[in-house]
């Protein structure tokens, strides 16, 4: 795709507006979470002064990732384009720009449609924000957060033996899975899970992203249950201290008979056809943790027929030692494996997580010692970063 120029003389006048997009986007006033974000004032400055947002307000600094999708870009505001820009000018942002064109003549432009009004409605810690939107010719532009850090699979790339420690794991695995349980809140399935779409914050906390492939639910049914009932099918939202009432929501029209997904994550039902929930991203998080730890998916055949057929009727293998983490740390590689091979059933109505939802999964002994209510407060692992040689 190529590179949309940024000069003023041809730009667009299909530019929004913080007011025009605040029906789409949602107000800062409904993001408790990052309403707030400093990124957000020199973009709150241009709409002040220019009343919009365009690309010519925007300089393309290098291209840092792409695909079929469009590709991804860091920037910055210009400094001619705010009056009194001091230090707004210098806040990086990721601007994603896809060709329309291109888009719907393959077929796919309702994935990124799906995918920006996703983005959209998001407010999470762990979870990118939608900070501006615009058209530019046919190309569509999304600014969202910058992570310098980059992503999970070249940062497991450069660690020894090609993996995380375990302790390393669990931090990440933690944080994704509160932002898969937030999603799975908002009706969302997410279906794309995988080490490459998860990137990391400058402050080393980690960013889910990339929903192209996500499903939006069209209803959300919220309801009260009993934690006592057996066949409460639900994702629990909060763990409320009261012990017979909990809150919980299920995206239960969230169904899909679609095959998308990256090969190596694909849960059995999605290569059966047989229809698909939520429960895809749980057997996704096996999968996740299970590369965290040892470097590579469980199920990787020669070819993609293999794989598919390995997902199908193979049962998950470990490696018969706990090498690399040490005298001790057995008793939690076994809590590690018990957790992928209780998220790794191929039944997707006896997985772990089809029942209680999340909670199921925070409350299993590998994530034990996480305060899940502070989460955001816990240091992150102290790992190299591919800028760092």
């Amino acid at each position: 795709m190529a590179t949309p120029s940024t000069d003023s003389s041809s730009h667009s006048n299909l530019s929004i507006s913080r007011n025009q997009s605040s029906s789409s986007l949602g107000s800062t006033s409904h993001k408790p979470h990052k309403g707030n974000h400093p990124a957000w004032a020199p973009i709150d400055q241009l709409l002040s002064e220019h009343g919009q947002v365009e690309i010519q307000h925007f300089k393309l600094l290098h291209r840092v990732g792409g695909g079929g999708m469009g590709n991804v870009y860091i920037c910055e505001i210009n400094n001619t384009t705010i009056e009194s820009n001091h230090h707004h000018s210098h806040c990086l942002y990721a601007m994603k720009v896809v060709d329309r064109d291109e888009l719907k003549a393959k077929k796919k432009l309702h994935r990124h449609e799906s995918g920006r009004n996703i983005l959209g409605m998001l407010d999470h810690p762990f979870l990118p924000t939608l900070y501006a939107e615009f058209d530019f010719f046919q190309y569509s532009c999304l600014v969202i957060d910058y992570c310098p850090g980059g992503d999970l699979l070249t940062l497991m790339q450069r660690q020894p033996d090609t993996r995380f420690p375990l302790s390393s794991a669990k931090f990440y695995a933690a944080e994704v899975l509160a932002a898969l349980e937030y999603l799975h809140m908002m009706g969302v399935i997410y279906r794309d899970l995988k080490p490459e779409n998860v990137l990391v914050r400058e402050d080393g906390h980690i960013m889910l992203t990339d929903f192209d492939l996500s499903l939006k639910c069209d209803k959300n049914k919220m309801k009260a249950s009993s934690s006592s009932s057996p066949n409460a099918k639900a994702i629990l939202l909060a763990d409320i201290q009261k012990p017979d009432v909990q809150l919980w929501a299920e995206p239960t029209d969230c169904r899909s008979d679609s095959f998308v997904g990256t090969r190596e994550y694909l849960a059995p039902e999605v290569i059966r056809g047989s229809g698909h929930g939520n429960g895809v991203d749980w057997w996704a998080f096996g999968v996740f943790l299970y590369e965290l730890l040892y470097g590579k998916t469980p199920f990787e055949g020669e070819c993609g027929g293999t794989t598919m057929t390995n997902i199908l009727e193979k049962p998950v293998t470990f490696p018969r030692i706990c090498s690399g983490y040490g005298r001790g740390h057995c008793e939690e590689v076994g809590k590690a494996r018990d957790l992928i091979r209780k998220l790794l059933v191929k039944d997707p109505n006896k997985r772990m997580g089809s029942l209680w939802g999340a909670v199921e999964i925070k409350r299993h002994g590998f994530f034990k010692g996480v305060d899940w209510a502070v989460i955001r407060s816990l240091k992150p692992p102290q790992i190299k970063h591919p800028t760092e040689s």
